[in-house]
């Protein structure tokens, strides 16, 4: 689903820190936002995170 690679360079667009890949979204080990992946693409925007 989402490249190791790219995994790695994404950070967290609110707080920028690391990002880990949890069922179907990239969850931020700082914050707890949960950003969804849609069609294999993170949606990495703070309007559409979840909060922890």
């Amino acid at each position: 689903m989402i490249d190791k690679e790219l995994l790695e360079i994404l950070a967290c667009p609110v707080c920028k820190a690391s990002v880990r890949l949890e069922q179907n979204k990239i969850v931020c080990i700082k914050c707890g936002r949960r950003y969804p992946i849609r069609d294999g693409i993170p949606v990495m925007l703070e309007s559409e995170a979840e909060k922890e």
